[in-house]
């Protein structure tokens, strides 16, 4: 069973490079925890994704080979030199291979990985579930669930007795938060596998085993920002269950959001701030670097933001009034993201800019202070926190609705909160949001994530801030939350592959897009300079 969702593990983050949260972060985080199972850089790595899936026709352009190499390196997703990945893992002496397999996954976003190296031999499945969030599925036959947010101790045992005391043993320890114990059929070659999660490693001598009784440790470190423990507890999980907490209070939904996520991860209030303020803090010189200019060979849309800024400044463009300012923001942190600098997944690579864009662009408006920006962004990651505990942030399983609709659900509320809105204000705004956008397809232009992915975010962040105006005023949103994302859920399961970020459907086989996507593919198979970052 998969621990409560996060704030700061599945919602606001990572902080990270790349076109794509669920492909560049989440397959980086495979990678290092693939690393961590060989005990280092491996000598092969092959990889297989299945042909039905989405990863056959995105993972090169989308940034899941850079993101691997990157995890296999044991780099993190922000790390400089994430674009040259691929040739620093081959200068490491690694070989990989990438091949199309007929297997039927139920995910579309798995990876299947080989590795060897350090004398060792592994497997392992893993999925993308979206916004850079995984699960690891198997590990060499054996079938788990492993998230990335706890230490892992694995030890193999071909004995069930002495794998039974194993795990007997480390369920009593008062430092182990979980122990499941794993068998694998004798068709796989039989054996259990005992798993312990934990704040730390669990030590040999904790195993209680002895030298060369057969026992296997491996150990894996957490990908995610935040733990989780045995006495993690979280307050809700759905907006009527908040409703009922908040109990007519008139709380900001901030307050909610710091105490869900105090509880969720045993951390205190000021630490919750501190992380969210950083987040300002790197979003701010996001957005300054994108208006500045960034620059990259493998890209459909170059430095835009720079040019409406000039406009803007000089009165040349229509008075939106706060919009003017959220379109020039959230289009500097869509260029951030295309040339492959530092952004923040909210809740998503390909809609990172729709929530902070606004949401700064409003506070800057409205004189308010970093301090009520993070609490801003904490009350949308609380709504993230309703959608993806119910549904999903993938656009591989929900379409553009699971990542544009999500982001201006959380906007809508994020705004409603920086005005001094009580809960079920921003509760409402967040629910005409979504509604407003479900069906939305996902249809990526040349096989980027930048058209329409950029109109997109600017649509997601406009609706947000009409909802909250609009929630603000009382306006009744008719249905509420909880509905409106399972109403969401069960179009995205209505909705054919082609729509789901295949690049197969919708403005992705356009004449001009696929002429575009052959001009991009011909100039990176003809660049011959090392590290450029086109693959």
């Amino acid at each position: 069973m998969m621990a409560a969702v996060s704030i700061f593990n599945d919602v606001i983050g990572p902080v990270m490079r790349g076109p794509s949260s669920s492909h560049c972060a989440a397959a980086l985080r495979i990678g290092r925890i693939a690393r961590d199972l060989l005990g280092g850089t491996p000598d092969t790595v092959r990889v297989e994704f299945d042909r039905a899936g989405s990863l056959p026709t995105t993972h090169q352009s989308q940034g899941s080979d850079m993101g691997l190499c990157g995890g296999l390196l044991g780099w993190e997703a922000s790390a400089d030199g994430l674009p040259e990945s691929p040739a620093a893992l081959a200068a490491a002496g690694c070989r990989l291979e990438f091949a199309t397999v007929d297997v039927g996954d139920p995910h579309p976003a798995t990876y299947r990985l080989a590795l060897a190296g350090h004398g060792r031999h592994h497997a392992l499945r893993a999925i993308s579930t979206g916004g850079g969030m995984i699960e690891v599925v198997d590990i060499d036959g054996f079938a788990l669930a492993l998230a990335g947010d706890a230490h892992e101790t694995l030890v193999w045992h071909a004995d069930g007795a002495v794998a039974e005391r194993i795990r007997a043993r480390l369920a009593a320890a008062a430092d182990v938060d979980a122990v499941r114990l794993h068998a694998r059929g004798a068709a796989a070659g039989g054996g259990w596998l005992v798993q312990a999660s934990a704040a730390g490693f669990v030590a040999d001598d904790g195993l209680g085993t002895a030298p060369g009784d057969g026992t296997v440790v491996r150990r894996l470190a957490p990908v995610l920002p935040v733990p989780t423990r045995r006495s993690s507890r979280v307050p809700f999980s759905t907006a009527a269950a908040l409703l009922a907490a908040d109990a007519g209070r008139g709380l900001p939904l901030s307050d909610h959001a710091i105490d869900y996520e105090c509880q969720r991860g045993t951390l205190p209030a000021g630490r919750v701030l501190e992380m969210m303020a950083e987040i300002v803090r790197i979003l701010r010189r996001s957005i300054a670097q994108g208006i500045a200019g960034t620059d990259h060979a493998d890209r459909v849309l170059g430095h835009q933001s720079g040019e409406f800024a000039r406009l803007l400044a000089a009165g040349r463009l229509l008075d939106g009034g706060a919009l003017d300012r959220t379109v020039l923001y959230v289009t500097a942190l869509m260029e951030v993201k295309s040339a492959l600098g530092v952004i923040v997944a909210m809740p998503t690579a390909g809609a990172c800019a729709a929530l902070p864009g606004v949401v700064i662009a409003a506070a800057e408006r409205m004189g308010k202070s970093d301090e009520e920006i993070a609490r801003a962004l904490l009350a949308a990651g609380l709504v993230g926190v309703f959608i993806a505990t119910a549904w999903t942030f993938a656009a591989e399983v929900g379409g553009c609705q699971a990542e544009g609709g999500a982001a201006a659900a959380m906007a809508a509320a994020a705004l409603v909160t920086l005005a001094g809105g009580p809960t079920p204000r921003a509760l409402a705004a967040a629910s005409m949001a979504l509604q407003s956008m479900i069906g939305l397809v996902c249809d990526p232009v040349a096989n980027r994530v930048e058209a329409p992915c950029l109109g997109k975010n600017v649509m997601a962040a406009a609706n947000a801030l009409a909802c909250a105006n609009m929630a603000l005023a009382g306006f009744d949103e008719v249905i509420p939350l909880d509905e409106v994302i399972e109403t969401a859920r069960r179009v995205g399961n209505q909705m054919p592959r082609e729509l789901r970020c295949t690049a197969l459907g919708g403005l992705s086989i356009t004449p001009t897009s696929l002429a575009i996507q052959a001009r991009l593919e011909a100039a990176r198979a003809g660049c011959g300079k090392a590290g450029c970052g086109c693959g």
